[in-house]
């Protein structure tokens, strides 16, 4: 027994597979949206990008990807809109910085990719991208990438962290709305 499933704990609970926040993926999806890891806001709150100073909700309906703000809770909400969200590293939380070695788990996102098979993968920032394909974080431009990433086509983004503030750009984000929108056209021909 962990620490958050000793009886009592204020500690953040976990789904029955280890994971803080639960994955919302399923087939058919255009978009998955895959983090690094929950904060321990979000790990508390069992919501992705829990903490109201996260650009990230705000971000996905300035750009058109969802038709209204979302709360955090309303998570579950996004297959509706043809969008999933993961992390690189489910089984912890926190600051990335701070994140163990072996909290990274690459080859179960791959696996994740190939079961479900999105159209587009975007990362929401530098780190877990770079975790994933085993590269700096210097050889991984904002946008679309050269590489695909288990079939789907590969997007890295700035991240919405309020800790990422100062790298933080809207482009990237329209950029990929408007993919996003392409490829709907397209499929509903």
């Amino acid at each position: 027994m962990t620490k958050s499933d000793a009886p009592g704990s204020d500690a953040p609970k976990r789904t029955p597979e280890g994971y803080f926040v639960p994955d919302v993926l399923a087939e058919g999806l255009t978009l998955v949206l895959v983090g690094t890891a929950p904060s321990r806001r979000s790990a508390a709150a069992r919501a992705y990008y829990a903490n109201p100073q996260n650009k990230f909700w705000r971000t996905l309906h300035a750009v058109g990807l969802t038709p209204r703000q979302l709360a955090p809770a309303e998570f579950p909400l996004l297959p509706e809109y043809g969008i999933g969200l993961t992390d690189v590293a489910k089984r912890h939380n926190g600051v990335d910085a701070a994140l163990p070695s072996d909290a990274w788990a690459p080859g179960e996102l791959r696996e994740k990719l190939r079961r479900y098979s999105p159209r587009i993968v975007a990362f929401t920032s530098k780190r877990g991208a770079s975790e994933t394909l085993g590269l700096p974080t210097g050889r991984l431009p904002y946008g679309k990438q050269l590489m695909d990433l288990e079939g789907a086509e590969l997007w890295v983004l700035p991240s919405t962290s309020p800790l990422g503030h100062n790298h933080f750009s809207l482009e990237p984000w329209q950029a990929l709305a408007d993919r996003v929108r392409e490829l709907r056209v397209r499929e509903n021909r």
